[in-house]
């Protein structure tokens, strides 16, 4: 007798990519204007906002700012996309032996199969030498399926391991 596995959602990563792209071009449109803040976007604290939810998918619109981490963290038992839609993002996630890094700009995407373990914050403008402006929070279009319940957040140990430092329960996005 084979064993069969149950896949949390009937989603697939390319189904999440689609729906962070859908969003986040519905974002760029004006579509969600209404649900940002009165007066802009916060510079100093990450903003969050549902675009959609149901009982199989989540979906938001994340701003983020710098000095904001969410640390390295899992997504329980969800499936997660998403879609940058301005600015830029640094990932860094534990591919099993170490810490790996990459960068996200305005129409980049992801998927997060169960078990990816990573950190997301904003990334500056790659050009230094440009004169010192305010910070844009960089906005980006995030999917979960099925909806997020809960995250576990880790630490890297001396030996180059992954410990799990808690879980918390929650019902909202990336930490």
């Amino acid at each position: 007798m084979v064993s069969v596995l149950s896949a949390p959602t009937r989603l697939r990563p390319p189904d999440l990519l689609h729906a962070t792209d859908r969003y986040a071009d519905d974002v760029l449109s004006g579509r969600y204007d209404g649900l940002l803040p009165a007066g802009g976007l916060p510079t100093h604290d990450r903003w969050f906002t549902r675009l959609h939810g149901d009982e199989e998918l989540d979906v938001w619109l994340i701003s983020w700012v710098p000095d904001r981490s969410t640390e390295l963290h899992d997504h329980g038992g969800s499936l997660g996309a998403l879609t940058v839609v301005s600015g830029a993002l640094k990932e860094t996630r534990w591919d099993g032996k170490t810490l790996r890094r990459r960068r996200f700009t305005a129409g980049d995407q992801a998927a997060f199969p169960l078990g990816w373990v990573h950190d997301v914050v904003w990334a500056p403008d790659r050009d230094t030498s440009a004169p010192i402006t305010p910070v844009a929070p960089t906005l980006s279009v995030h999917a979960y399926s099925p909806p997020l319940t809960a995250m576990s957040y880790y630490e890297v140990t001396h030996r180059d391991t992954l410990r799990r430092k808690r879980t918390e329960l929650t019902d909202q996005p990336e930490g």
